[in-house]
């Protein structure tokens, strides 16, 4: 490996390995819809757009799609998080279940499963239409996601954290993982940034990096990677860059890895892929230099699709 590439046998050692591993992803679970249509018309009730809609599809969303691309890297993935007693859950659970993840899932009355639509015409989306409910879970909701995942964490290889800050990744679940002894990678929401503490790694873009330690553009991007890494207490930090690429902090050391020159036509779950071929890389063997180099090939792809799409593992070694 040299001048921030790797090897192609290289990479295919380590992806080879991916099919072995089992990984545990924690956090909030989303439905996304997407309705597809066309717009002649301007409403004559307000000056907004009448979208006709043609088409209507759904697909795992947050967390969900965190398993989905694990589960398409050929990685063997179990999930964990809440879902609402509604159609959305029922529809969720089959989806999961259909993608071969399995779920770990309490259902928890007070909140409905989260749903985000998204309206789309012309491939612009227009609107986006949230039902959530925001309030972290209660103790007893979140004892029995703990006693579900105590079930099956000793054949883990590594958690991700996929929090989108809809309640589900507390201090209790943070606490409990790091307790376990296994690689904890964390996808962050900045407002819960001081519940993780002593994670083996994160992955924020810059926003959400500059905005955990509430700091303005200006401000250096590798005193901001090292301020993370202190407060947190972690040896190591990955910040996307989008389409510069991606800053790897290793110890005392900084190495960017420049992104893959291609169109950038939707970030929606870039990610979510991402943090996924990071963690099977790191399990699989990979140092995190390589690690880094894999999952920004993965995310240079899924920004050049519409929409949330998932990598394989055939797809990620073309890239090399």
């Amino acid at each position: 490996m040299s001048n921030l590439t790797i090897d192609f046998e290289r990479a295919k050692e380590i992806v080879s390995k991916f099919p072995e591993k089992n990984i545990l992803v924690i956090g909030d679970l989303i439905l996304d819809k997407y309705l597809w249509g066309e717009v002649e018309r301007i409403s004559p009730e307000a000056p907004v757009p009448i979208v006709d809609i043609k088409e209507e599809i759904l697909k795992l969303g947050g967390a969900c799609n965190v398993a989905w691309n694990i589960s398409k890297l050929d990685g063997k993935v179990y999930i964990a998080g809440v879902i609402g007693n509604d159609e959305n859950g029922r529809i969720l659970k089959d989806m999961l279940e259909e993608h071969n993840i399995k779920p770990l899932i309490i259902v928890d009355e007070t909140r409905p499963t989260i749903e985000k639509t998204r309206v789309l015409a012309v491939s612009q989306q227009l609107l986006r239409i949230d039902r959530e409910k925001r309030e972290n879970i209660n103790k007893d909701i979140i004892q029995n996601i703990i006693s579900n995942i105590n079930s099956i964490i000793d054949g883990i290889d590594g958690i991700i954290i996929s929090d989108y800050g809809k309640g589900v990744i507390t201090k209790e679940i943070i606490d409990y993982v790091i307790s376990t002894g296994k690689p904890v990678f964390v996808d962050p929401k900045p407002e819960n940034f001081h519940l993780y503490k002593d994670i083996t790694i994160m992955t924020p873009n810059r926003k959400e990096a500059y905005k955990c330690v509430k700091k303005d553009r200006d401000y250096p991007l590798e005193n901001v990677g090292f301020e993370i890494m202190e407060k947190l207490n972690m040896k190591q930090l990955l910040i996307t860059l989008g389409a510069e690429g991606m800053a790897l902090f290793e110890n005392d050391k900084v190495i960017r890895i420049p992104a893959k020159a291609r169109k950038v036509f939707d970030v929606t779950g870039a990610g979510d892929t991402v943090i996924s071929v990071l963690t099977l890389s790191k399990v699989s063997g990979g140092s995190w230099l390589e690690s880094a180099i894999l999952s920004n090939l993965a995310g240079g792809y899924v920004v050049g699709e519409i929409g949330t799409v998932a990598i394989t593992r055939d797809k990620l070694l073309s890239l090399v």
